[in-house]
């Protein structure tokens, strides 16, 4: 049933020391946690948005620059200059001295026939371009910039073509733009181990290929979730067709002709908050196994020190129901002297009777025999010595036990402790423990005190003394027990001086507090030299002790002496 307390009690020391820290513990995590991978998401998020931002304007820069280019050849030549092939070679040329993106020049009538070619496919000359849609919308817009498409030559390119008014008659120059080397720049961006970029077109095709898998005019799988996303720059992950998720930024360029897709694996672009996670995470365990186990520790020594508390309670009871019993033997004493005392009056009065009759009998000559009259008077003579001894006996334990009103009077010390030894005289006899008085011949150690209570704590360090005495020399008749008198300061010193078992450091610094005892259950209440102390500082003195193991104890009475 006590175990089953102390598991009890244990559990719920336990919850409450686990769930007090860790609740906090685990709020607070958890709060940090999730600002944490806000602010890294969020801070990942606009660098790619940044970049794309960046990237997106460089592209554009670079189609400007070669369609300023072609404005340039437009207008600082006429139709029939560019008519001319080497005229248009010698332009071509010096385009290429400046940027290699050209591949080659073209140069279109109003009709839509190629009058002019200056490339790699001189079949394309003498075709009419007249229902192509390219040709088509620069003739109402007068720039263009088209798709990737296959046209005549059945190759994925893409052309910039400008259309020119000269005296009231329109004419079309067209530049086809290097497809890998524009494919280059696009794909430019590294962004982690997955970063990559490309272009779709309106209809999600490829307008340059992707790294990780995608060729000119191929249909993007994820251009669905992409095209749907609106004008401007968008920020999203998105799970694909090849089951792995992204972190993607799109935006619109070249007025919303192209869609500048960059994207990198989720696990790429968060790989620092996922370790950072994971530490977190380590710490998490960390700290909550810490507290698991520290409760476990805590709970595991304060329900020890519950149960060594209820002990300590329990062996507290059964002295002071010791000490009640004692207490109710001490009232009991003074009845018990006073019954024992009526009889031996009676065997003194008897006594003295018998001493009376017998000369008497002895000159009636009634009583023959020298030899057992002598008998007779020694065994009444040592009657009367028993008689006395009992009398002074049952006196002691009067005058203890009557003590009950303090009154402080004069003691001479060196009258007082021949007395305290008389009474222990037997006890250590019987004992085999020689009892020593040094007191220094007619000098008087006179200090104020109440009798009583002076030999209440006199008694009780003496026989504390016979007892560790017996202790340590139970059978070699070695025990010595000894009351020695000094003055010093203007104090009087009593010290009770033995040859017993001794102390610790750590019992010396118990012996005063009440109810602490060495002796085993039943045989001390604890309380004799807790009260000896108070008796001893309400006099105005000091009780001070020196021990040491297996060398005995010195016990040392300090009072204020009286001149």
């Amino acid at each position: 049933m006590e175990s089953n307390h102390y598991r009890t009690t244990r559990m719920k020391i336990l919850a409450a020391m686990c769930l007090v820290p860790l609740v906090p513990f685990a709020l607070a995590f958890w709060v940090g946690f999730t600002y944490f991978t806000h602010s890294v998401r969020n801070s990942t998020i606009a660098k790619m948005e940044r970049i794309v931002s960046d990237h997106g304007h460089m592209i554009e820069a670079f189609l400007a620059e070669r369609r300023a280019d072609l404005k340039f050849v437009a207008d600082s030549y006429d139709f029939v200059t560019l008519s001319d092939d080497k005229a248009l070679a010698d332009v071509l040329a010096r385009l290429q001295e400046k940027s290699n993106a050209f591949v080659d020049l073209g140069v279109f009538d109003r009709t839509g026939l190629h009058v002019a070619y200056v490339g790699p496919y001189e079949q394309l000359v003498g075709r009419n371009y007249h229902g192509e849609t390219w040709f088509t919308e620069v003739l109402q817009t007068g720039n263009f910039v088209s798709d990737i498409y296959l046209g005549f030559r059945k190759v994925p390119h893409f052309v910039l073509a400008r259309a020119q008014m000269e005296d009231g008659h329109i004419w079309v120059l067209r530049a086809t733009i290097d497809t890998l080397l524009f494919s280059d720049v696009v794909e430019r961006v590294r962004i982690g181990r997955t970063g990559e970029a490309y272009l779709l077109n309106k209809e999600g095709l490829f307008q340059t290929r992707r790294r990780s898998g995608g060729d000119l005019m191929e249909k993007d799988p994820d251009a669905g979730a992409l095209l749907s996303r609106g004008e401007g720059q968008s920020a999203f992950v998105h799970k694909g067709g090849s089951g792995e998720s992204y972190l993607y930024v799109t935006t619109w360029i070249i007025d919303g002709k192209w869609l500048l897709v960059v994207r990198q694996s989720a696990a790429d672009a968060f790989s620092t908050l996922h370790r950072a996670g994971l530490w977190v995470l380590v710490i998490a365990v960390l700290g909550g196994a810490v507290i698991v186990v520290t409760a476990f520790y805590m709970s595991g020594r304060m329900v020890a020190r519950l149960s060594l508390v209820d002990h300590e309670k329990s062996d507290l009871n059964q002295q002071l129901v010791m000490a009640g019993r004692l207490a109710e033997i001490g009232e009991m004493s003074s009845g018990f002297a006073h019954e024992i005392n009526n009889p031996l009056q009676i065997i003194r009065a008897e006594t003295s009777l018998v001493e009376t009759l017998l000369p008497d009998i002895i000159r009636e000559g009634r009583l023959e025999g020298a030899a057992d009259v002598a008998e007779l008077a020694d065994s009444i003579r040592q009657i009367e010595t028993q008689v006395d001894r009992c009398g002074e006996i049952t006196a002691a334990i009067l005058k203890f036990a009557r003590q009950k009103e303090i009154a402080v009077q004069r003691v001479d010390l060196a009258r007082f402790l021949p007395q305290i030894l008389h009474m222990v005289a037997k006890k250590a006899e019987v004992e085999g423990i020689r009892l020593i008085l040094d007191v220094p011949q007619g000098d008087s150690f006179q200090v104020s005190a109440d009798p009583g209570e002076l030999q209440q704590v006199l008694l009780n360090l003496v026989n504390n003394a016979i007892h560790a005495v017996t202790e340590a020399h139970a059978s070699d008749g070695r025990g010595e027990v000894a009351l020695s008198l000094s003055r010093a300061g203007g104090r009087v010193s009593v010290c009770v001086t033995d040859n017993g078992t001794g102390m610790s450091e750590e019992i010396m610094g118990k012996i005063f507090t009440p109810f602490f005892s060495t002796k085993p259950v039943g045989q001390g209440t604890g309380l004799g030299l807790s009260i000896c102390y108070g008796i001893v500082d309400k006099m105005g003195g000091a009780i001070t002790v020196k021990s040491e193991m297996g060398k005995g104890s010195v016990f040392a009475v300090a009072l204020p002496e009286q001149k």
